[in-house]
């Protein structure tokens, strides 16, 4: 009898779903091909928190005088939308403690998901130093969060 495999969350988007903001994916072989060797768990905290799909465009507010995260979250047009990014990460990590989680493989540079880099709440494309509300909220409870660019570190 196979041992129980590792269970790991993993953006949805990055899995092909529909999910993202403009109702595409962001599918990447390289993490499909981990269901070989893992049990993907696939989440999408925007669409947990409440967002439809497609959904406008999102950023966090970075507008302290050091350029830091204010932990905001706004649409392109200036609808604030924390409630919802802050309730689609509880609901995010509730999900990884069910599934016993200890690692999350997260799509880059979002609001959410983004992990080490996100972009500035400008958005003009310009990226900083930063995590997104999930991904933030998951390593502050212990979950290793890895960007879709860093699986090779598993």
């Amino acid at each position: 009898m196979e041992g129980k495999r590792e269970n790991i969350l993993v953006s949805a988007c990055l899995l092909g779903v529909n999910c993202r903001y403009d109702g595409g994916n962001g599918r990447k072989e390289a993490v499909t091909e981990l269901m070989e060797t893992y049990s993907l768990i696939p989440v999408c905290p925007e669409q947990l928190g409440g967002l439809e799909t497609p959904r406008e465009p999102a950023e966090q507010i970075s507008s302290d005088a050091e350029g830091a995260l204010t932990g905001r979250v706004v649409t392109c047009s200036g609808k604030d939308v924390t409630d919802s990014f802050l309730k689609g990460a509880e609901e995010t990590l509730k999900l990884a403690e069910l599934y016993g989680c200890k690692k999350a493989i997260l799509k880059e540079r979002s609001p959410s998901c983004g992990y080490k880099t996100v972009y500035d709440g400008t958005f003009s494309g310009t990226k900083i130093p930063g995590s997104g509300v999930t991904a933030r909220l998951l390593a502050e409870n212990g979950i290793l969060v890895y960007g879709e660019s860093d699986i090779e570190n598993l």
